[in-house]
């Protein structure tokens, strides 16, 4: 697993660059913003192009991983060349077709994912979408281009392209706010632009050249379908169970959906920095395991991958909840972001992040799903998993209301996750998941205590340094790093195998960064 490790950290790296612009692409849109109508609109319309894209263009890139694989075994480097061509001219076509029913469509999709904008709000909301729903075309490029890095062994690039699309956001977030608000959504456009021309020099360079070559008969493009339309039902799925988050967010009046969006980037910042920089690694190496049939190496991956996310995220997951108000009142409230804004958020953060180990895990068993080309299992108990979010949404909202949905979102992910350990077992057999729940356990009674301790450190030097920003980012980090330092205590008198990985993922990150 060291080469594992060694990808990893280049992904952890460049991630954590692209996250922390994003980060303060937030900042920038709660500051000028705040959890306003603004806010609202811009972060819903934002969603429209990567809903779609996520829901065709990821279930395309992933199940392009196993099958380029098979082709460039049969066929050789060239036939890989002409069979990923030949999927980006399809794609290319498909993105611009969607993008045409966007602009045709537009009020009609605004109701869809805005069911509660009316009035003012829904026709800026309109106005935002007919601009960036051209962005389909240039993010569904992106996603095969990525991917094509992904299977030549170059993971950093396709990490790095948040750098330019938030640099492209949070300028025209700035000039917005002293011209027009349109100008939010040009920017928009031009960044899901960047993320495609910023990949492109690297594809070419690892042997992209581009063939006007389309044939959907062909039999990788048949194989891909029939594989594709269940997972595109999946992944359909998940997305859905967001849309209806923010649909039913957006019948809560000014403010909720802002904070659930904020609380949300949070925890996708610790999904993206750890779990996709692992899982971005694996996936490639469990497809080349399933076609070399290596067994044992398969199952081993699967665990150590698993428990490491589990090391990981558990921790952080009662970080965030104990820590979830100075975090939130540190990282946003400023400006138009006040009082109330920082308790809806860090309210949302706390009850999304029951459910973030759960989601990390998930995404593992699922890429194991996708490397055995079965994408109906994955389906299938996604759809369990929505139709139980949606009741217990619609249960939830009334007494709850945004935290309702919030807690329903955590539920349905461990309700998912529960399901995909029972049917991997089905499935393969024996996958060393008795390994992977010994592991979450320890990790879970070593975060409790820690998160006991991070309280009782927070508090003492709150009281000790007072109030004030500094005072409280000081007491922040005195309370994060002794809560640190107790929990690898704890995993190391427990004696947990894959502490080795985590150490060798964060001592070549240490090293990565004083070379510089």
């Amino acid at each position: 697993m060291a080469g594992t490790a060694k990808a990893a950290v280049w992904i952890m790296i460049a991630t954590m660059l692209s996250k922390l612009l994003g980060f303060f692409r937030e900042v920038v849109l709660a500051s000028f913003y705040g959890t306003g109508a603004y806010a609202d609109v811009f972060l819903l319309t934002l969603n429209i192009p990567g809903l779609i894209i996520a829901i065709v263009g990821s279930a395309i890139a992933t199940i392009y991983v196993p099958i380029y694989f098979e082709t460039k075994e049969k066929e050789g480097t060239e036939g890989a060349l002409k069979f990923t061509n030949n999927m980006i001219n399809i794609i290319a076509l498909l993105a611009i077709v969607v993008a045409i029913l966007g602009l045709l469509f537009t009020e009609e999709f605004v109701k869809v994912f805005a069911v509660g904008f009316t009035g003012e709000k829904f026709r800026i909301a309109v106005s935002f979408t007919k601009i960036m729903i051209i962005g389909v075309i240039f993010l569904a490029l992106s996603k095969i281009l990525g991917t094509y890095l992904n299977v030549n062994d170059s993971f950093t690039v396709p990490s790095l392209i948040g750098i330019p699309y938030n640099i492209f956001i949070i300028s025209a977030i700035a000039i917005s706010t002293k011209t027009n608000v349109i100008i939010m959504a040009i920017g928009a456009l031009l960044g899901m632009a960047s993320q495609m021309l910023f990949q492109l020099p690297f594809a070419i360079k690892k042997g992209y050249k581009y063939q006007p070559y389309l044939n959907v008969k062909e039999d990788n493009i048949k194989s891909m379908i029939i594989l594709m339309l269940p997972m595109i039902i999946g992944v359909a799925i998940g997305q859905i169970n967001t849309a209806v988050d923010k649909a039913l967010a957006t019948t809560l009046g000014d403010g909720p959906l802002s904070a659930l969006n904020y609380a949300n980037k949070l925890n996708d910042f610790v999904m993206a920095l750890f779990v996709t920089s692992i899982v971005t690694v694996i996936y490639p190496k469990l497809a080349r395991m399933i076609n070399a049939d290596k067994k044992e190496d398969f199952v081993n991956t699967i665990v150590k991958s698993s428990n490491c996310i589990l090391l990981l995220v558990l921790p952080i997951t009662v970080g965030a909840i104990v820590l979830a108000e100075p975090i939130v009142r540190i990282l946003f409230q400023r400006g138009a972001f006040d009082a109330e804004s920082t308790n809806m958020t860090y309210n949302a953060l706390r009850l999304y992040s029951l459910g973030l180990a759960a989601m990390g895990v998930r995404d593992v068993i699922t890429r194991v799903f996708y490397s055995l080309s079965d994408t109906k299992t994955p389906m299938i108990n996604a759809s369990i998993a929505l139709v139980m979010n949606i009741i217990m949404n619609l249960i939830l909202i009334k007494p709850l209301g945004y935290k309702g949905l919030a807690i329903s979102t955590s539920i349905a992910s461990i309700v998912t996750v529960m399901l995909l350990f029972r049917s991997l077992k089905k499935r393969t057999g024996y996958f060393g998941g008795d390994k992977i729940v010994k592991t979450g356990l320890k990790s879970l009674v070593s975060s409790v205590i820690m998160g006991v301790c991070t309280v009782f450190v927070y508090k003492g030097m709150y009281g000790i340094l007072g109030v004030g920003m500094i005072n409280e980012l000081l007491a922040l980090v005195c309370s994060v790093v002794v809560s640190v330092v107790v929990y690898f205590i704890l995993i190391m008198m427990l004696k947990v195998d894959e502490m080795s990985l985590v150490f060798d993922i964060f001592g070549k990150a240490k090293s990565k960064f004083l070379k510089r």
